[in-house]
């Protein structure tokens, strides 16, 4: 059991996600654009709040996932860095006369994660606000601190040393991504990238906190309001636990489903994973 796994479960670890894409979406037409090509319900958004949201194609698969921040005047939406790129462009597609301006900031900012049962009391001491709704975020001078899953630390580059002396003055452990990884898993957090991909369906994923399911009309609805309305999905992807101590490979599949994260968790015991199931009728 590392250090950096035993703060995520039992204190505060810090992880560092400077990779994580970030674009800001500035101009009159930014919010009619993001409502009108995500899962959730960005025109509801005052400064100061967020939701976690799906990219979807016209076909209902899932493009990307994406945590958008309201601010005064612009949305700042963070993505998992492998989806930056095709994000920017899906919605340069989608920006005919609309007064919407993109920027890829990502270069310039460090991306840290805060998690664990003392996370909040860990950033109160390290001087930081702490937003108390999910998705919601606090302006920390040149920084925002965001509630996620856990806490998200968004600042210059040029300030990145400086917040990881602070945090781990507070008392958090620096965690690697290994130690996140099973943390993950046994708390049944899927990343995109991993356990969604374009292969999925929103529903498919049991993320419905993604999905309004009465804003109007976005890319993807109608597969979304189709399959709400005939009740089931033939997949769904679950938490399992196995025995024994080898996590089986992404990909691998059994009688009922198809593994897309595994991990030893030693606080377990046993394997921790992901999977698409056969959803029961």
């Amino acid at each position: 059991m590392t250090p950096g796994y035993q703060a995520l479960r039992e204190s505060a670890g810090w992880l560092d996600l400077t990779g994580r894409g970030k674009i800001v979406a500035r101009g009159e037409d930014r919010v009619r654009l993001l409502h009108a090509m995500t899962t959730n319900h960005v025109e509801r958004l005052a400064p100061g709040g967020g939701c976690y949201a799906f990219f979807l194609d016209a076909h209902g698969h899932i493009l990307a996932d994406v945590n958008l921040f309201a601010m005064t005047d612009y949305i700042l939406l963070d993505l998992e860095p492998e989806v930056t790129r095709k994000i920017y462009a899906h919605l340069d597609r989608h920006i005919v006369a609309d007064d919407v301006s993109l920027e890829d900031v990502t270069a310039g900012y460090a991306t840290f994660a805060v998690e664990g049962p003392r996370a909040a009391e860990v950033l109160a001491a390290a001087g930081a606000p702490v937003p108390v709704d999910a998705y919601s975020h606090i302006v920390w001078g040149t920084r925002i601190v965001a509630r996620a899953s856990g806490f998200l630390v968004f600042a210059p580059l040029a300030e990145r040393e400086e917040i990881v002396r602070a945090l781990e003055a507070a008392g958090a452990v620096a965690a690697s991504a290994h130690d996140a990884l099973v943390v993950r898993l046994e708390n049944g957090r899927p990343r995109y990238g991993d356990d969604i991909t374009e292969d999925h369906l929103a529903q498919e994923t049991q993320q419905l906190h993604a999905l309004h399911l009465s804003k109007g009309c976005y890319i993807g609805q109608e597969i979304v309001e189709r399959i709400r309305a005939r009740g089931h999905v033939n997949r769904l992807l679950v938490r399992l636990t196995l025995e024994g101590n080898q996590p089986p490979a992404r990909g691998t599949k059994f009688p009922d489903g198809e593994i897309t994260s595994a991990a030893y968790s030693p606080a377990l015991g046993k394997v921790v994973a992901l999977a698409y199931v056969r959803a029961e009728r």
